[in-house]
């Protein structure tokens, strides 16, 4: 089970990770947009236009650092054997069934390697 631990907390900092990079990604591809119309347009469409840039730059990396952050933290603490760490990583991999296809398929990974590593905590001797 401590294999299929390492591995779940492997897929998590790859996860965390690949989310940070495309989020800088987006990012990029905002700003390049935005420059190049905020040359187009004059005046108030300018205020504008730095408006709907900035929403459009922050509320995408709110909601994926909430979500990168605690996935970075569990894949951690998988791979330093912390107690806390699968409880974590099962919350995460609740929000990751909706992140078809790659997302879902961790998530249930996740799940397997909770029910079974609760399996054998309460029946060892099926272990």
């Amino acid at each position: 089970m401590e294999k299929h631990k390492r591995i779940l907390g492997i897929l998590y900092i790859i996860s965390a990770v690949t989310s940070a990079l495309a989020l800088m990604f987006l990012n990029v591809i905002f700003s390049m947009i935005f420059t190049f119309a905020a040359s187009k347009a004059s005046g108030e469409e300018v205020a504008i236009l730095g408006l709907i840039s900035s929403l459009l730059r922050w509320i995408p990396t709110v909601f994926i650092l909430v979500f990168a952050i605690p996935s970075l933290i569990a894949g951690l603490g998988l791979l330093s054997n912390k107690s806390w760490a699968m409880t974590l990583a099962l919350v995460m991999g609740c929000f990751k069934l909706f992140s078809f296809p790659i997302g879902t398929g961790i998530a249930i990974y996740t799940i397997w390697v909770y029910t079974e590593d609760h399996k054998t905590k309460i029946h060892p001797s099926n272990a």
